[in-house]
Parts: C-alpha cells; sequence; structure tokens
C-alpha cells in the first residue's frame, strides 16, 4: 500500500522521483546495482553473500517469474520483495511485512568520531549484527556501499551504512548499537552521518524498518523520516525438483 506523502528530500528544491521505491530492489539490480546483478531478462537478483534477495520487473507478468525460475533453478527458495502473491508451482514457505520510510526533514551532518568500514572490518560486523539483530548483512554486503562506525577503545560498537542504491535514492540500513552503550545517540550521528555522504552525491535517504520494530520507528520518525508504504515480502520455492540450496 502506498501512502501520499511529501517528499522534499530533506530540503533540497526538487525530489527525486519516488516510482523506483515501488519496486526497490528492481530498481537497483536494474539501475546502479547492475555491476552486482545476478539477471536473466525480467528477474534479477544479488549474490546470496551480498543481500539475500531477488526482484522482477513486474511482479504480475508471468514472463518475469519464468525468467526467475531460469535464474534460480528448480526447488530453489527465494526472498523475494515486493509480491503479493505466487503464481502456480510456486510455493510460498514464508513472508512477512516491511515498513518503507523516505526522508523528509532529516537533518544530515557528518559524525568526527565517525570511520569508515571495510572488508577488513567484516568479522567485527559481523559479530555486531549478531548481537543487535538489525537486519540481513552478510560477507559481502558491505560491497553496497559505504559504512560507517563508531568504536570504543578499538571495539566496534555501532554502525550504519548504505544497502539499496537506486536512481536519485539510497538506503540507510544495518543501523546497530551495541546494548551496553544505547541511550546515547550514536544511531542517530551514524545515520545523520550517512545521509551526509549520500545527499553530497544528489541521493535522497530512505530506509526499512520492520513494522513490529516500534523503537526503531520511533527514532526514524523523530528524525526526519516518513512513512511512504507497506509492501510483502514472500519466501518462495521455484517448481521443480531441488537442484541447489538457494537464497536462505
Amino acid at each position: 500500500m502506498t501512502l501520499q506523502t511529501h517528499l522534499h528530500g530533506g530540503g533540497a528544491p526538487l525530489a527525486p522521483d519516488p516510482a523506483p521505491l515501488d519496486n526497490a530492489v528492481w530498481s537497483a539490480l536494474a539501475g546502479p546495482h547492475a555491476h552486482l546483478a545476478e539477471r536473466v531478462g525480467r528477474a534479477a537478483r544479488y549474490p546470496d553473500d551480498v543481500y539475500a534477495y531477488a526482484a522482477l520487473a513486474d511482479p504480475t507478468d508471468p514472463a518475469a517469474w519464468a525468467d526467475l525460475h531460469t535464474l534460480v533453478g528448480p526447488g530453489t527458495t527465494v526472498k523475494i520483495k515486493p509480491v503479493e502473491a505466487a503464481p502456480p508451482g510456486w510455493a510460498v514457505v514464508g513472508g512477512g511485512t516491511g515498513v518503507q520510510f523516505v526522508d523528509t526533514a532529516l537533518r544530515a551532518e557528518p559524525a568526527p568520531e565517525a570511520v569508515r568500514l571495510g572488508p577488513d572490518d567484516v568479522p567485527e560486523m559481523l559479530d555486531l549484527v549478531a548481537r543487535t539483530e538489525p537486519g540481513p548483512f552478510r560477507t559481502r554486503t558491505v560491497e553496497m556501499g559505504t559504512y560507517l562506525g563508531i568504536r570504543h577503545r578499538g571495539r566496534l560498537i555501532a554502525m550504519a551504512g548504505e544497502r539499496l542504491r537506486l536512481p536519485g535514492w539510497t538506503e540507510i540500513s544495518a543501523v546497530c548499537t551495541d546494548p551496553e552503550h544505547r541511550g546515547r545517540g550514536l544511531a542517530t550521528r551514524l545515520i545523520r552521518a550517512v545521509a551526509a555522504g549520500i545527499r553530497q552525491r544528489g541521493d535522497t535517504p530512505f530506509l526499512h524498518a520492520a513494522p513490529g520494530n516500534a523503537n526503531a520507528i520511533r527514532l526514524y520518525e523523530s528524525i526526519g523520516f516518513t512513512e511512504r508504504l507497506r509492501g510483502r515480502t514472500l519466501l518462495v520455492r521455484s517448481p521443480g525438483t531441488t537442484t541447489e540450496t538457494g537464497l536462505l
């Protein structure tokens, strides 16, 4: 469901076209993240160690589903969004709803204490993710964009970064803080800092949250994000005999 939201990109004179946000994963894989895409026709996916999601150019198009079957193979489990239903032959084995927020009044500014994180920091990033569960983060997710972190006595205690990048928009993701260091505004500072980099190249920030994550939603709305839509994610299994483990 798409909500009517006044978009002004945190004060920019012209907001980017919001249409790519309606099918954000596809917009990224067919656009700025094409170099990461595994694609067959009107279906594409990220490598499993980058971001375990697939997308269709048009989720209502049977030909796009046929392309996805060719891409993932028979009997493969794959996460796909936004999708309301799967066609005959595809088994729905799970699913959920995500809430999309867009920047309408965010104050973006650098965080002097934040450091750029890269491949060498992935073990620490994965450890922080395991302790805080901010959402999907894999061994190569760091390749999707800029990730910033804050350290305390050399230990990574908070981070945030860029995930989906589509025309005019970049998603802020993996926002997390060690439980022992919460209540200090670290997440807010990192969101503002990541947003500053996004704005610098002319994009507008957006992000997603689980509808039950009241604390995250309260934070995002308090610093200038507005809910735009709620979309379905499905975990589906392709028709046929299992030949690979697929995207789990």
